[in-house]
């Protein structure tokens, strides 16, 4: 049987609802995109719910999902994969908690929790946080993309079951972390104490002084959410025998592929926002397929107004042209999206997205748009996230039988 390659292509935020100033159409009916609608024409089509219809997913758990794995059984938290995203090992029993530098006055109160949108100094900063101890606690923190970072505690007995120091708002003092479990107060007594720590590291660093000079405000704290154990997960590899990639700008979903056993490549030029250059990724997944079995691309950049998120699909149509071109028959391509992202809301929704599966042998579907209402025509129906990978192992004849 001739195995083929998968190619999986995730464009964050991607799905909508009708928007009134588009004529009650979604930013996908209202773009120009001939080559996503090539693709939707010449494959089978349908609707995805990353976990479960009306489930608001997050990036964390619907890549999960979309890796094949069940959010429910193995989702601890989403600080984990931001630390490993950014580097860090993690070791049985770790917590790890994705944080932002923020800005606070003389008083901890919470002034701006991007601290002005800092994107310079960020590495020196974390490294004077890298490597604290409080009394048997150690502590790990690396920076991560522009305000983000990660930080781990390293210790015995510890738990991720506390609270969050980060309140999630502007105006208000820094909270404590609390305990959720009796046993998580030796975490939230170390968290609170590396609060403390970090204010007093970074109010008088170099780089805050100079960012003071210069009118912008200082990243003199650290705020943390998210805790959580590095998950117990079969790697992707054992999981599927397939050797995997993944290509992404942003640390979390780095994190995410190297959490499940993948390999990530680095394409100059992928930043993870609004400038990251789409077709560097087109090419670049398209050399990794020769040494891969699967690769995975995460196109993080489709949330924002309905203007500009015509934009982006315009720019997504360029890099899916490109792979029009020069995809083989060996190829299965899937092309779906980790969560809706309405513009009316600003935020991630229950809503399905689109998903359309193209390469040889797959039963072509009456569908000639990649779009939410087109595709909920076509021949895959409504699947959840966790039924994709299941069905590319399928069409790339790489799935095992099950019974005799």
């Amino acid at each position: 049987m001739d195995r083929r390659k998968i190619l999986l292509l995730i464009f964050d935020g991607l799905g909508d609802r009708p928007v009134a100033e588009l004529g009650h159409k979604t930013p996908l009916e209202a773009a120009p995109k001939p080559a996503l609608d090539w693709f939707a024409a010449n494959g089978i089509n349908g609707l995805l719910d990353p976990i479960a219809p009306g489930v608001r997913p997050g990036s964390d758990t619907s890549h999960l999902a979309l890796f094949g794995y069940d959010p429910y059984e193995v989702y601890t938290g989403r600080g984990p994969f931001e630390a490993a995203g950014v580097g860090i090992t993690l070791e049985p029993g770790d917590i790890a908690f994705r944080c932002n530098f923020v800005t606070v006055d003389e008083d901890m109160k919470v002034l701006d929790r991007r601290a002005g949108r800092i994107r310079e100094g960020t590495e020196e900063l974390a490294k004077a946080l890298d490597g604290i101890k409080i009394g048997r606690v150690k502590v790990l923190f690396r920076a991560g993309t522009e305000h983000r970072g990660a930080l781990v505690l390293r210790g015995k007995g510890l738990s991720p079951r506390v609270s969050d120091t980060d309140p999630h708002e502007h105006g208000v003092p820094v909270p404590e972390a609390k305990p959720l479990v009796p046993k998580a107060k030796g975490t939230a007594k170390a968290l609170n104490a590396f609060t403390r720590a970090a204010h007093k590291a970074l109010k008088d660093h170099p780089v805050n002084q100079e960012r003071v000079a210069k009118g912008e405000m200082p990243a003199n704290l650290v705020l943390a959410r998210g805790p959580g154990q590095f998950p117990d997960l079969a790697p992707l590899p054992e999981k599927y025998g397939l050797k995997a990639a993944g290509i992404a700008g942003v640390a979390l979903i780095k994190g995410m592929c190297r959490a499940v056993g993948m390999d990530v490549l680095e394409v100059p030029g992928a930043t993870g926002g609004l400038d990251t250059d789409m077709v560097a990724k087109a090419e670049a997944a398209l050399d990794a397929l020769g040494t891969y079995d699967l690769v995975v691309v995460n196109v993080k950049a489709a949330d924002g107004k309905a203007s500009e998120k015509i934009r982006v699909i315009e720019r997504i149509d360029q890099m899916m042209a490109v792979l029009k071109a020069k995809l083989g028959p060996e190829i299965v391509l899937a092309m779906t999206a980790d969560h809706s992202t309405p513009v009316a809301l600003a935020d991630h929704s229950g809503d399905p997205v689109p998903v359309t599966v193209f390469g040889e042998g797959v039963r072509v579907d009456d569908v000639s748009s990649f779009d939410e209402r087109s595709v909920a025509k076509g021949g895959l129906g409504r699947i959840r996230g966790r039924d994709l990978m299941p069905i590319l192992m399928s069409l790339a004849n790489r799935a095992e039988k099950y019974g005799a």
